[in-house]
């Protein structure tokens, strides 16, 4: 089994190739002893973490199908790890924290890509194929996190999408793209037998890939696809059925790709990062409104905090609950007893709540709620509620949706130069030294 690691792709222009180092640009010996090759501010790069990026950067141009020079991919390679020390360092500054919840989901979704159950058995494979890979694997994405949020806080001072832009947007041939398309694809991946393939291995996933086309071509269901056309590959085949999606979910490469399918056909092989993919149009509605359901709900909630302990807590809420059932009103109780006093203030009201504006275990038991009706007590992590819906209704937001995906597109229109400039800024201001 294949573990994949998720790394920053790289925009590399290698025409015209112009780096911007701070200092005068000096050869990096090879056979250096020290092991640093580089000073950042307060930041080291030491020759391994070089090595490494070189490697990735080479693969990334040879997936592209460009070429360079052992020369230009270890200035890109340095390139992208002074800007990226330089990120790391404001962020040490900052002293952000990070978010242990959102990490463990992202490494139990590599997990799960993966076959395994649980980050356990994610930390157990990746340790014996090498000692604190897993420790490293979670550390980098702990550094993406942090680069990433740094990244859209910055540049998202910087780009200002004004309203007259929008409407100019939507006023354009190419707003016609924004409007709601759903699509279920059979979308099968043949990944590549190493992290980086030489060229007999991208064959070979190349030839797996027409015979993936040719299965589905020939009407066969994804499962049956997917086993005919893996013959004597030695990696599994991935695949799925995606169900009805939104066209902005997916990945620019694939949705590309889709907009020139007609229901029922194949695409031809897409080469991507972690393989060659290869997806059949199953289905596809659109329409130009966007209606979402809204419930106008109350609640009551008892808090767990350390002034009352969640089985006092709970005690609070079943004896609420306990007189709702005997016919008291939810209006008076949830002023006169919920431990939300904003919500309190208003008799419980939460005002119309839509789809993920809540709590997973609100929203569940809203969704769940006859209007007019309330739940029985249930618990989030603030504590336990009683919640009534007073009324349901379908709202038409097409033109908000419509607003708000050509700001999106707008705004990636623009943040790539309003990034470079934001790294420029930063090189500029910064100590950088390279070493002989």
């Amino acid at each position: 089994m294949q573990t994949k690691f998720l790394i920053k792709k790289l925009a590399v222009a290698i025409v015209g190739l112009g780096l911007s180092i701070t200092v005068a640009q000096a050869s990096i010996s090879s056979n250096s002893t020290d092991g640093i090759v580089a000073v950042v501010n307060d930041e080291i790069i030491l020759k391994s973490e070089l090595n490494q990026a070189k490697q990735i950067v080479a693969a990334e141009i040879q997936k592209s199908g460009a070429s360079a020079t052992a020369e230009q991919i270890q200035m890109l390679a340095l390139d992208n790890l002074i800007n990226e020390k330089l990120q790391l360092g404001l962020i040490k500054r900052a002293g952000v924290v990070p978010n242990d919840t959102i990490i463990n989901q992202q490494l139990l979704a590599i997990a799960q890509s993966e076959g395994l159950s649980s980050l356990a058995e994610l930390q157990s494979v990746l340790d014996a194929q090498q000692a604190g890979s897993y420790a490293a694997m979670r550390q980098r994405l702990i550094q993406e996190a942090a680069i990433a949020a740094l990244w859209q806080n910055q540049v998202q001072n910087r780009v200002r999408i004004s309203d007259d832009e929008i409407e100019a947007f939507l006023q354009s041939p190419e707003s016609a793209r924004i409007n709601q398309t759903k699509y279920q694809l059979l979308h099968i991946r043949v990944p590549y037998l190493s992290s980086n393939p030489d060229a007999n291995a991208r064959q070979q996933a190349g030839m797996t890939a027409l015979r993936v086309k040719s299965a589905l071509d020939s009407g066969l269901g994804l499962d049956q696809a997917m086993k005919t056309a893996r013959a004597d590959y030695a990696a599994e085949l991935q695949g799925a059925d995606t169900g009805l999606i939104d066209a902005v979910a997916l990945p620019a490469t694939i949705a590309g790709e889709v907009d020139k399918l007609n229901i029922g056909q194949t695409s031809a092989p897409i080469i991507t990062t972690n393989g060659i993919d290869v997806i059949k149009l199953v289905n596809k509605q659109q329409t130009n409104q966007v209606i979402i359901p809204e419930w106008q709900t109350s609640h009551i909630l008892a808090r767990i905090d350390d002034n009352q302990g969640a089985d006092m807590a709970e005690q609070k809420i079943n004896a609420l609950y306990q007189a709702l059932q005997q016919g008291a009103d939810f209006a008076s109780l949830a002023a006169t007893y919920s431990d939300d006093t904003g919500s309190a203030a208003a008799k419980g009201s939460l005002g119309w709540v839509g789809e993920g504006q809540m709590v997973s275990e609100f929203e569940a038991m809203m969704k769940n709620t006859a209007q007019g009706d309330f739940s029985v007590p249930f618990r989030s992590q603030f504590g336990w509620h009683i919640l009534k819906v007073d009324n349901i209704r379908q709202r038409d937001i097409t033109e908000q949706y419509r607003r708000n995906v050509a700001r999106e597109y707008l705004f990636a229109r623009q943040a790539p130069q309003a990034q470079e400039d934001w790294l420029q800024e930063l090189r500029a201001g910064a100590y950088i030294k390279i070493y002989e």
